[in-house]
Parts: structure tokens; C-alpha cells; sequence
């Protein structure tokens, strides 16, 4: 499968989910600016794409700024050429009853899983409508279509996002944008691991958990970043010329076909 054409800006680059994706994109040859309030994390890993012997540059901003979001994507252009792609994958994770939530909590969710998105679409969004043609690829979460308990901060911001993507499809679809939503259930990454003390081989994800309602995982494993990222780099590519405004779930089965 080849790349999507043009570079891609990928939010969230530093690690995890959004890493995989730089790396997988940049496999199929295509140039990755890779987007991060990390500065020296993002620069590391934009070290380690070209490494792995693709074109890749860091541009360091929060995507919280809807002024740097713009600078970033400048100096994405400025070096890689233009964008064809956006892949949004920055996010935070709060938990907390909705009866006990913090505000600060609720309210830095919203500005980095839904604003952030916001911000980018916009930046980008509107490079590709002048060209007529992109992909704009938002990672959002199995908790944004299935209720969790104690995750109402994350999952209302993911919902949040989500719709944001679809209408941005539906408002460039006339201009040749497409932009599809893939959402992960759990996944090995330091977010993660930041939710609690988890078992290594990731057990009680797997087996699920009835006195929350939470349904286990039908096919037996925790996805990779990897797993992601290759659904990812599809809907940015050609290959998925003629896909937009769907949402996938990359999550074993652990939200059973919403």
C-alpha cells in the first residue's frame, strides 16, 4: 500500500499511537512533520523516523494554541512541501466520577482531545480544501460510542471529537477531503499504564469487568500501537479513495459492533 500523497502532520507524534503512525506513514513513503507540546520527546522521535529511513521534521507546539497549530503546520509546508494529510492522535486522559470530576480535569480534556482537534482540522482542513484533495485522520476512542464509568472528561471529549472530524468531512467532501475517525479500545501505551496498576499480560482488560459494565476483549489481546497505526495509514491512503465519514473501531471486539 502506498502513502497518502504530499507530507503528513501527525499531532500527538512523541510516543505511543501517534510514534506508530509516523512510522508506518513514513514506511510507505510518505514525509511526516511530527507535532507535539514535547519539544525534546518530539525531536526524538522525529530522530528516530528518519532513522528508520524516513523524511520526517519536528515542529513542537500545543495543540491547545490554535495560533501554533498554525505556525506548526507552516513550518511543516515550509520543509516537507504541502500537507495531504492530518492525523490527529494528541490526547489526555482524566478519570473521576462525574459526581466527584474535577473541573480542571474536564476542562483539559476538552481543550486537548476536542479543541486540539478543532484546531488542527482548521489549520489543515483548509490547506486541503484550496487543493482539492486530502485525508484527515482523527484517532478518538472506543469510550467516545460506549459509556465508561468514571471516564465522562475523556469520553465526552472524544464524542466531541468525533463529530468534529465527520462534519469536516461532510463540509470538504464537495472539495475531494475526505476524513475518517478510528477509534482504539485499549491499547499498550503509557497512557495506558497511567490509568492504575495494571498486570503485565493485561489480564482484567481482557476478562472485562461486570461490576462496571465494561465488556472484556472477544479476541484475547491489548492492541499495539502498531494495530492502529495500520488502520490509520489505510484511510489516509488512496486506497480509501472512496471512504469518508466513518468511524472505525480497532478494539478486539471490545465494544461489539456499536
Amino acid at each position: 500500500m502506498t502513502g497518502p500523497a504530499g507530507a503528513a502532520l501527525v499531532t500527538g507524534a512523541a510516543g505511543g499511537i501517534g510514534r506508530a503512525v509516523c512510522l508506518r506513514l513514513a514506511d510507505a513513503g510518505t514525509p511526516v512533520a511530527l507535532l507535539d507540546r514535547d519539544a525534546e520527546a518530539v525531536e526524538a522521535a522525529a530522530a528516530a523516523v528518519r532513522e528508520h529511513g524516513g523524511s520526517a521534521v519536528a515542529v513542537p507546539a500545543d495543540v491547545t494554541d490554535g495560533a501554533a497549530v498554525h505556525k506548526a503546520a507552516d513550518a511543516a509546508e515550509e520543509t516537507l512541501g504541502p500537507l495531504g494529510t492530518l492525523v490527529n492522535v494528541a490526547g489526555v486522559l482524566a478519570v473521576g466520577r462525574v459526581t466527584e470530576l474535577d473541573d480542571a480535569d474536564w476542562q483539559r480534556c476538552l481543550d486537548v482531545n476536542a479543541t486540539g482537534v478543532m484546531h488542527a482540522c482548521r489549520a489543515v482542513g483548509a490547506r486541503l480544501a484550496e487543493r482539492g484533495a486530502g485525508s484527515v485522520v482523527t484517532v478518538a476512542s472506543n469510550a467516545a460510542g460506549v459509556p465508561r464509568m468514571g471516564m465522562a472528561a475523556y469520553a465526552a471529549s472524544k464524542a466531541a471529537a468525533v463529530a468534529v472530524t465527520r462534519v469536516l468531512g461532510l463540509e470538504l467532501a464537495g472539495r475531494g477531503v475526505r476524513a475518517n475517525v478510528v477509534c482504539p479500545g485499549s491499547t499498550d501505551t503509557p497512557m495506558l499504564t497511567a490509568m492504575g496498576d495494571l498486570p503485565a499480560d493485561h489480564a482484567a482488560l481482557v476478562a472485562g469487568s461486570p461490576e462496571t459494565f465494561k465488556a472484556g476483549i472477544p479476541l484475547g489481546r491489548v492492541a499495539a500501537p502498531e494495530d492502529v497505526a495500520e488502520v490509520v495509514a489505510f484511510l489516509a491512503s488512496d486506497a480509501a479513495r472512496h471512504v469518508t465519514l466513518q468511524t472505525v473501531y480497532v478494539d478486539g471486539g471490545a465494544s461489539l459492533g456499536p
